[in-house]
């Protein structure tokens, strides 16, 4: 206490003296001026810290309220390092709405603020309906955090964001040929159902390990109990190698590991094959395939997956091009 009023009597002093200190770094800034620090720019134009903490208030509070977090996390070294990963990649979206609205205008795509202001209504009304009532949507944007000015500004960014968007993919197609060719090329994953496969496999730290192993399979050993002697995956003291069903290209697995069990017979054991994990030793046990899908059956489906990955090429070709016209500039150190 003496030493806050020690500091009080201080700078009271120092005021009534005329003498400013701060040139002498003696006084913090204030939260108004911190408000003001230009976090980016964007052409001519700049966003603020007091406008990204607005928008990144609800992120905030949702992180402060979650068991996995809390206040105390975020108040860590690792907790800051998040709030600082976090409020970028607000700032990011931010910076590509601030884009959004520099095109809308250089495209003349809104006759006035009138038309923004009604697709912002049907936004709103849209979600009403959504929600069953108003009190509803409030009730879901009070949890949230989210305040009355703050969701304007947000569907405000939507509208204009999806009328730029809608303005530069709508000449986007895709020919017939294009249809047929991708269906040539994917035939084998366009089955009736996923096709699938039982496998099981030995880890191994050496090229030479794993040829070893292989041998003695082929000597007659059972792959089980040579698994759990001399893999070095930790489950196959459990599992024998046993991975159960995976799918065909199954994403959660290494690919240089599913293609080299793909190209298996059942029964059959493979030479070995180096992952990120090692070296394997594969044996398929089971292999089930469905028939192929007929071109007329999938050409639909094809075409609209096609035209949605050109389309987004082209929405994000588009903003790397508006980010490098706009000599975009980040201040990472006012973002916290």
């Amino acid at each position: 206490m003496n030493r806050l009023k020690n500091k009080v009597i201080s700078m009271a002093l120092i005021f009534s003296l005329g003498i400013s200190a701060s040139g002498c770094g003696l006084i913090e800034k204030s939260p108004e001026a911190i408000a003001k620090q230009r976090v980016a720019k964007i052409g001519d134009e700049y966003i603020t810290r007091g406008e990204l903490d607005e928008m990144f208030t609800p992120m905030l509070e949702q992180l402060k309220a979650s068991p996995q977090y809390g206040a105390d996390y975020l108040e860590s070294a690792e907790g800051k390092e998040l709030l600082k990963s976090q409020k970028t990649e607000t700032l990011d979206g931010m910076i590509e709405q601030k884009l959004f609205e520099q095109k809308s205008k250089e495209l003349n795509l809104f006759k006035d603020e009138n038309e923004i202001s009604e697709g912002i209504k049907t936004s709103r009304d849209n979600l009403v309906t959504a929600y069953g009532s108003e009190e509803e949507l409030n009730k879901k944007l009070e949890e949230a955090k989210i305040s009355n000015e703050l969701f304007d500004k947000i569907l405000r960014g939507q509208v204009i964001s999806q009328k730029v968007t809608e303005h530069i993919i709508k000449d986007v197609t895709v020919s017939d040929e294009a249809v047929q060719k991708y269906y040539d090329e994917n035939k084998a994953s366009m089955t009736e159902q996923p096709n699938t496969m039982n496998v099981s496999h030995i880890l191994l730290k050496t090229e030479e390990d794993a040829k070893a192993v292989k041998q003695r399979l082929l000597n007659g050993e059972d792959f089980a109990t040579v698994a759990k002697e001399k893999s070095t995956e930790e489950a196959a003291q459990q599992t024998g190698g046993d991975l159960g069903e995976i799918m065909y290209n199954d994403p959660n697995y290494d690919q240089d590991f599913v293609k080299a069990a793909m190209a298996l017979k059942e029964g059959e054991i493979s030479d070995p094959v180096l992952t990120q994990f090692g070296y394997h030793i594969i044996k398929v046990t089971k292999k089930t395939e469905y028939p192929i899908q007929e071109f007329d059956a999938v050409k639909d489906s094809i075409k609209y997956q096609l035209v949605y990955d050109e389309q987004y090429k082209v929405y994000s070709d588009a903003l790397s091009e508006w980010r490098e016209k706009a000599g975009v500039e980040v201040y990472e150190d006012k973002i916290v």
